[in-house]
């Protein structure tokens, strides 16, 4: 049964799905004024938000008039049953509520929503990521603790790397062979930093730590970690090749055969129309059915180009959450064990004794490299730097090791990522140096 008619079957029969979510920010408003339409077979009943007036504002542009403040699961489950949402500051009330289906983590944090994770799955929910920092940092091992506890984790439709990979899969149910995937992107600047994104994440009611991380890199290589690592594909150097484009068709002669048909590559299209979504590539050497993909206006190949022309997580959020409940059906998630990650590399000349400030900050941006060349460079990922302290200088540009800070002890996070490293170990070397690549200007995506 197809998703659209399983939910329309919940709704006829008013057993819709029933989801909580974690993180009130600018995401989660958008995710909670979709679902509150309501979308067929679904209803957001809970919302837990460490600031409780963010998540009252979310509750009110859905057009949600009365929702309980509650600070138990008991209390939950009670005011659920009377068809009343509820709000709390404690994300443990949602992860352990019986009457709560599905958990979308929404914050962009690490070591919290790692917490609300793992909860989450010990309480035998199903949990859907709108976290690309969590997600590129120790995706494969929360995969591993999900199968385990017999509940779905995935990353969500509408990011780039859930709309990629839907096209994917689609594409290999047609008996295409795909051999790379990634975004279409705007712009790319390393060196974007709070102060130059303040006056547009104001614009936009964002926070401007994360919209600095749509610029300089960070983000988008945080969301071909979770593609690759989804796929099994690589990356074909550090920090991808990011070809200029005029149109994304365009990209299926800019990236390196070889490469392609090696080992799948995860790549981005720079300033292509349509702007935004996402694009695969397919190969295929059949003289007879190259003339046929000529005759439907896909080019003259081996390789093709398909995509789709736009991202919306708040609304294709909707079909995430129900393949997850009905289907048991990820619709990203990791293979097996890390293909890329995230590495931490200097924003500008950093001094020792300085104190890194993580994800979309001044100090570092990030850049996905293949996981045998970062682990062979021992490489801090940028999941892992914010607060660490520098124990020398660092030029800019320089890549950071876990010898160059001071580590910091405990964590959940760094825990499973050492346990991720022992599950799946990889034979490492050093990645060969290339240089970055030109900063192009212009506006965030």
């Amino acid at each position: 049964m197809s998703v659209d008619t399983a939910l329309q079957k919940l709704e006829a029969t008013g057993r819709p799905i029933r989801v909580g979510m974690v993180g009130a920010g600018a995401t989660g408003r958008a995710i909670a004024l979709q679902l509150g339409t309501p979308v067929p077979g679904m209803r957001l009943v809970a919302i837990a938000n460490r600031t409780p007036e963010h998540g009252e504002r979310a509750f009110r542009e859905a057009g949600t008039e009365k929702w309980s403040r509650v600070d138990s699961a008991h209390q939950a489950e009670a005011a659920i049953a009377r068809g009343l949402p509820v709000l709390t500051d404690d994300p443990s009330v949602l992860t352990r509520c019986d009457a709560i289906d599905v958990l979308l983590e929404v914050t962009g944090t690490v070591e919290p929503a790692a917490r609300v994770v793992l909860d989450a799955f010990d309480h035998g929910k199903h949990v859907v990521l709108v976290n690309a920092e969590l997600d590129s940092l120790i995706g494969p091992i929360l995969k591993e603790k999900a199968d385990k506890a017999g509940v779905v984790v995935t990353h969500t439709d509408g990011d780039e790397p859930g709309v990629a990979m839907t096209l994917l899969r689609y594409l290999r149910t047609l008996g295409l062979r795909t051999v790379a995937a990634g975004n279409i992107k705007g712009m790319v600047d390393y060196y974007r930093t709070p102060d130059t994104q303040r006056v547009f994440a104001e614009k936009h009611d964002q926070d401007v730590k994360k919209v600095t991380s749509f610029a300089d890199s960070t983000k988008l290589s945080m969301e071909a970690t979770v593609l690759s690592n989804a796929t099994g594909f690589h990356v074909g150097r550090r920090g991808m090749y990011g070809p200029p484009c005029g149109y994304v068709r365009e990209i299926a002669n800019l990236l390196p055969a070889k490469q392609m048909l090696e080992t799948g590559l995860v790549d981005y299209a720079l300033g292509a129309a349509p702007h935004t979504g996402a694009f695969v590539v397919v190969h295929e050497d059949s003289p007879l059915k190259k003339v046929q993909l000529a005759y439907y206006k896909l080019g003259d190949g081996p390789f093709y180009v398909f995509y789709t022309p736009f991202h919306l997580p708040h609304l294709q959020i909707a079909s995430t959450i129900g393949r997850a409940v009905i289907h048991r059906d990820p619709t990203v998630a990791p293979i097996a064990g890390p293909v890329c990650e995230v590495v931490t590399v200097a924003k500008r000349d950093l001094k020792a004794g300085e104190r890194l400030d993580g994800v979309g900050g001044f100090c570092t941006y990030g850049l996905i490299d293949n996981a045998s060349a970062a682990r062979g460079m021992s490489a801090l990922p940028i999941g892992l730097s914010d607060g660490r302290v520098l124990r020398r200088n660092v030029a800019k540009d320089e890549i950071l090791s876990f010898d160059d800070v001071e580590g910091i002890p405990g964590g959940v996070v760094e825990k499973l990522w050492q346990e991720q490293n022992a599950c799946w170990p990889v034979a490492t070397h050093r990645s060969q140096e290339s240089s970055l690549q030109p900063v192009p200007a212009g506006g965030v995506r």
